[in-house]
């Protein structure tokens, strides 16, 4: 059996502990460091319970190993990444990225990851980005898309303080992956946060503006093997409605609707927090490629 290269995650709420137990998961990529700064955080103490190296030492206990490291999770907040990015950079450590700070290429696995490779922070956009980009690529892979506008809706219950702080930068970073990532020339991203109770599962509207004369069967198609490649490391995303054309939009201009719901697999997080569970996912599944060198 081949030799798992090691990684660490940085933050020990309930990204980073759903993280953890996915990477446990993992055939290619072993947890060797699952640091934070909670001494009483659960997800310390679950880590311990496993036989993970923990640390409370935060940042620094990830440099100290940073030699024996191939890559660092970071679960923390926009603010504390973008005060520990030099420093990984520094440090020669490639860092994958599960907040919104917009320090590096922004990446999503079912598009592709080429854009990572040799980079040394690559930024896994939002909830709301990795949900709704893979669908507008679809799309812009076979028409031109002029604009790209997305809906995600999470339970509030699922939306931390680190979530709520960087709300401003959902909204921006999710709008650039639409157009860096997704293909669309113009994108805009919108998030609600529903109190409904019970807690509702993410659920995502996408929206893209093509041309009257774009081909609907290969729209279609493009953006059913998508979700086919989404579902690979998200089970439970699935769209509920379309993909639907309308060709009343204006003369020269048809939209096409998409919606989206994404059930999480219930690691650490409960079901109904989709919108954690895909970060958490994609990110294995973009350290799994990059450290394999496969692509998308």
């Amino acid at each position: 059996m081949a030799e798992r290269a090691k990684v660490g995650i940085i933050g020990t709420g309930n990204i980073g502990t759903d993280l953890l137990e996915k990477l446990r998961r993992s055939a290619s990529l072993e947890i060797a460091i699952f640091a934070g700064i909670d001494p009483d955080s659960p997800g310390i103490a679950r880590a311990r319970s496993y036989g993970i190296p923990t640390s409370t030492a935060g940042v620094e206990a990830v440099l100290e190993m940073s030699a024996e490291l191939t890559a660092v999770y970071e679960a923390t907040s926009a603010r504390a990444h973008r005060a520990n990015a030099p420093r990984y950079r520094e440090a020669g450590l490639m860092a994958i990225d599960l907040t919104p700070a917009k320090v590096g290429p922004a990446v999503v696995p079912a598009v592709g990851v080429d854009v990572g490779r040799g980079a040394q922070n690559v930024n896994l956009t939002t909830c709301g980005g990795q949900a709704t980009t893979p669908i507008v690529a679809a799309v812009s892979r076979v028409a031109d898309v002029e604009y790209a506008e997305i809906v995600s809706t999470i339970a509030s219950v699922s939306a931390g303080p680190g979530t709520r702080e960087n709300i401003d930068e959902f909204t921006q970073t999710t709008a650039r992956a639409l157009e860096t990532v997704g293909g669309a020339r113009h994108g805009k991203a919108i998030i609600i946060l529903n109190p409904a109770e019970p807690p509702l599962l993410m659920r995502n509207t996408v929206m893209c503006a093509v041309a009257t004369d774009a081909d609907g069967d290969a729209i279609v198609a493009s953006i059913d093997e998508m979700v086919q490649r989404v579902q690979e490391y998200v089970p439970g995303y699935r769209v509920v409605a379309g993909p639907a054309l309308d060709h009343d939009l204006s003369p020269a201009g048809c939209r096409v609707s998409v919606f989206l719901e994404v059930a999480g697999a219930g690691d650490f997080l409960p079901p109904y927090a989709g919108n954690l569970d895909i970060m958490t996912a994609a990110a294995v599944a973009v350290g799994e490629q990059l450290a394999s060198g496969v692509t998308a």
